[in-house]
């Protein structure tokens, strides 16, 4: 049952195993990092521009996830599996581009409930706060390096990057079912 206050659940495609899940991940990863490289010396301008926009849509897609898990264990948090669906922040999103984000294949991860209660505040506050921080700077410091690099057209989709991170972080930062909403409630109850 879903009321006005209650947030809006997230859609599950799959779970997967946290070994499956980072695997994934960090090929992802990889292979962004990949594209990167073939954007730099790629032999037409289309080429390059094609793998920059690849480059950074595989780095959006693949470190939200592993940040929280890499940052969680870290700070002695242990995590039951991943999670692919969609986004679990639709409110943040503005009604057209919602129900495409609401479908898009993006990880998430489930604590080992557990350890959950015996990670301080501050723990999970940095926990929650790692995924979307990484969905912000990561596909800007591609965009970026793409730009230093002189792949063409990259000044110009820096700048798309930079306000895409900026709209990342205030929606989230806004939307009740983010993860810095739960970085502040997780804050707030100690």
């Amino acid at each position: 049952m879903n009321t006005s206050n209650s947030p809006p659940q997230r859609k599950i495609f799959g779970r997967l195993s946290i070994l499956a899940g980072n695997t994934i991940q960090i090929a992802g990863i990889a292979a962004a990092c990949a594209a990167l490289a073939l954007a730099r010396s790629a032999p037409s301008k289309s080429a390059a521009i094609i793998a920059m926009l690849a480059a950074w849509t595989l780095l959006y897609f693949f470190c939200h996830g592993i940040a929280h898990w890499a940052v969680g264990r870290l700070l002695g948090i242990r995590f039951a599996f991943y999670t692919v669906g969609g986004t679990g922040n639709p409110e943040g999103y503005p009604a057209g581009m919602r129900w495409v984000f609401e479908h898009l294949p993006f990880f998430g991860v489930q604590t080992e409930k557990a350890s959950m209660q015996k990670a301080s505040p501050m723990a999970k506050a940095i926990m929650w706060s790692a995924g979307v921080t990484s969905s912000a700077l990561v596909p800007t410091l591609g965009a970026f390096w793409a730009w230093s690099a002189g792949v063409p057209g990259s000044k110009l989709f820096l700048i798309f990057a930079v306000f895409w991170a900026i709209g990342t972080l205030a929606s989230n930062w806004r939307s009740r079912t983010g993860d810095y909403s739960k970085a502040r409630r997780v804050l707030h109850s100690s």
